[in-house]
């Protein structure tokens, strides 16, 4: 966080705001998926199906920092390492491994009582965010879809009618794209994320929230939840 950041409580960092905010004032809440809403990052736990969740770990982590500035290649790339990883193994990763956030629930839970819409946009898989948006009750979602045939990934995305990858420019888009939907400012909306794919979204938003986040990521966000569950937020928002 830059000088002007305060510890509003331990492992909760704010800066640019005077909490308390009310949530009630929002009308909008977008959140990233994998490291965010969940606790993996999907496509790292898929390629260990194939062996190759070393290689296609280390990409996740440049591009989530900031070091690798072209998502959409940075995903192709990652996508083309799964080819002819079984179906079933998605199946897996979602039963197994995949857990929510602590705190998740709570603060959509909150968000909705106060009257928020909710969304998940991800540069992740529909075959993961379909699920956790029915599990969590969101009400709108935008990810990527992996290609599939004869129950194997083939290693490509399919396009959908938005585009091809959901990335940094396209999550920004998305939550523009709602906001105008509902007929509400953006700055009504709250970001929350953890890579730098995520910052496009939380610069139009109006409050942006970086959730265990990269330093990039955190020195950029008005609210840094850096321990603690996503339903800290609700010590900021009340």
């Amino acid at each position: 966080m830059t000088s002007a950041s305060t510890e509003f409580a331990p492992g909760l960092v704010i800066q640019g705001i005077t909490p308390p905010l009310k949530l009630a004032d929002f009308r909008l809440i977008a959140f990233d998926m994998d490291s965010t809403l969940i606790t993996i990052e999907c496509i790292d736990e898929i390629a260990d199906a194939a062996g190759k969740k070393a290689e296609v770990a280390a990409i996740t982590e440049a591009a989530m920092q900031g070091v690798i500035t072209d998502f959409k290649e940075s995903l192709r790339q990652r996508v083309a390492l799964l080819r002819g990883v079984p179906v079933a193994h998605l199946e897996r990763v979602y039963t197994e491994r995949l857990r929510l956030s602590p705190g998740a629930r709570e603060l959509i839970d909150a968000a909705r009582a106060a009257g928020l819409a909710t969304l998940l946009v991800s540069g992740g898989f529909t075959f993961f965010a379909d699920r956790v948006k029915a599990q969590l009750g969101i009400d709108f979602s935008r990810a990527n879809v992996l290609q599939a045939e004869d129950g194997r990934l083939t290693g490509r995305l399919v396009d959908q009618p938005w585009g091809d990858i959901c990335d940094g420019a396209e999550k920004r888009r998305t939550l523009l794209e709602v906001a105008s939907l509902m007929g509400i400012d953006p700055r009504q909306a709250i970001a929350v994320g953890d890579g730098a794919n995520d910052l496009p979204m939380m610069g139009a938003a109006g409050l942006s929230v970086a959730y265990h986040a990269k330093p990039a990521v955190r020195a950029q966000a008005q609210v840094a939840i850096n321990s603690g569950g996503l339903d800290r937020l609700l010590q900021v928002l009340r």
